[in-house]
């Protein structure tokens, strides 16, 4: 399937770098647009084969059947609209959309118009996730207790180039970084039904300290600190911290509890890192049940072509990306402290 990328900011490189290296063969990267003319060219020029082009141009293009929209969080609703309204097969960044109902309005364009519409985070499909899914799937744990994920940082001016839509609407750190966790809960857990919250917002202003903005201040439109409880249909409790505000003193990324065990699982913003089971007072690093251990991202895409080509089914769907959209905008309603 030949496929266009809409949006080529900071991270479309690496999905560039995946599409153009043969890593998937059922994947074809033809075409990349950008607002700014400029960034689609400098990706054209470094990688033959891929045209620049307009936005209207990429969905005009009959070869063209997936698009890969790389676009700020407000844009992927509207921009997800204009893919299946063009006939074309849509996979976004995360979020899926900046609520529920925008998300389900993008479902029945597709389904309208006969296409599928999906969504990152697809790191969960790596390595790290997946030993973990086997690991709770295959009992090592006994009955799943608890889940806890931690996602604290002092936030993304100090290094990103354009870092102010991380603290507008769609961004913050539950919006940006959640979906990884939560898709990885859910993935390990299955669904959740239920969620209480506690949300504030420490700094009203950031300051930009990495170039060529550094120095320019930022308003906070978005709640920066977010800890939720989650109840799983399974019956297992989760809780989830993501903060924009503070340091990590050290705690894990994710750990799982069991009646019969306990799992340490790496950061499921990566695709591989180590799964500790601990079981018996002993610790063991379970094998990998798949080979996606380094930076893959671009694999749900490539899951989602084949899918549609061979009339499948993936994981990385957007009934999964809906689900976790609708645990977040549950968690962002309840009021600030």
């Amino acid at each position: 399937m030949n496929i266009g990328i809409i949006g080529c900011g900071n991270i479309s490189g690496i999905y560039v770098k995946n599409f153009t290296s043969g890593l998937w063969p059922q994947v074809t990267l033809r075409a990349c647009a950008d607002l700014d003319p400029a960034k689609a060219k400098a990706v054209a020029d470094a990688h033959p084969g891929v045209e620049a082009v307009t936005v209207e141009e990429l969905l005009a293009d009959p070869e063209i059947g997936l698009v890969l929209n790389l676009t700020l969080p407000q844009a992927h609703h509207p921009v997800g609209l204009a893919c299946v309204r063009a006939g074309k097969h849509h996979y976004s960044e995360k979020p899926m959309a900046l609520n529920t109902d925008q998300a389900a309005e993008l479902q029945r364009e597709a389904e309208k118009h006969g296409v599928r519409v999906d969504c990152a985070p697809d790191t969960f499909l790596g390595a790290g996730i997946q030993t973990a899914a086997r690991a709770v799937k295959e009992g090592l744990i006994g009955i799943p207790v608890s889940v806890t994920g931690h996602m604290i940082c002092r936030g993304h001016e100090s290094w990103h180039p354009a870092p102010a839509f991380y603290y507008q609407q769609g961004g913050g750190p539950l919006m940006d970084m959640g979906p990884y966790y939560l898709t990885a809960m859910v993935a390990m857990l299955g669904k959740v039904r239920s969620v209480q919250a506690v949300n504030r917002k420490t700094f009203p202003t950031r300051m930009i300290t990495s170039n060529p903005l550094k120095g320019t201040e930022i308003s906070v439109e978005v709640d920066t600190h977010i800890t939720a409880l989650l109840d799983f249909e399974c019956g297992a409790a989760g809780t989830l911290v993501t903060s924009f505000d503070g340091v990590n003193p050290g705690l894990p990324p994710i750990t799982l509890s069991g009646t019969e065990g306990g799992l340490r699982v790496p950061d499921p913003n990566i695709f591989g890192g180590d799964v500790v089971l601990v079981k018996n007072k002993e610790e063991t690093i379970l094998p990998h049940v798949n080979a996606y251990s380094e930076n893959s991202r671009g694999l749900g895409v490539a899951e989602m072509a084949e899918a549609i080509e061979n009339g499948g089914t993936y994981q990385a769907d957007g009934d999964l990306a809906a689900h976790v959209l609708e645990i977040m905008q549950k968690i962002l309603s309840v009021p600030p402290v």
